[in-house]
């Protein structure tokens, strides 16, 4: 998969220092994926959720929410927010 973009991710992760390590886990694992769907996202990351037209993936223990939006279609993931769990159940992110 095509992951827009990187740099972002890593930004959202540094300003979480303990998610690092997953975030990269979770990056190289997308990267080398061909998801079609939510079921394929699923026998790799288990714990993906649709949620609306974003997937949430628990990351770090589910300690954060990994925020994105996928297409399937054309192979391209779009970050859109790493959150801590309170701030996901907010729901802010909704309207990104």
């Amino acid at each position: 998969m095509r992951i827009i973009a990187k740099r972002r991710l890593m930004e959202l992760a540094s300003s979480h220092a303990d998610s690092l390590a997953s975030v990269e886990r979770w990056y190289a694992l997308a990267k080398a994926a061909r998801w079609n769907n939510l079921v394929d996202v699923r026998k790799v990351l288990p714990h993906a959720d649709l949620v609306g037209d974003k997937t949430v993936f628990n990351i770090k223990g589910n300690t954060y929410r990994l925020v994105v939006h996928i297409r399937y279609d054309v192979g391209i993931i779009y970050i859109k927010n790493l959150l801590t769990h309170s701030e996901y159940d907010k729901g802010n992110w909704h309207n990104d």
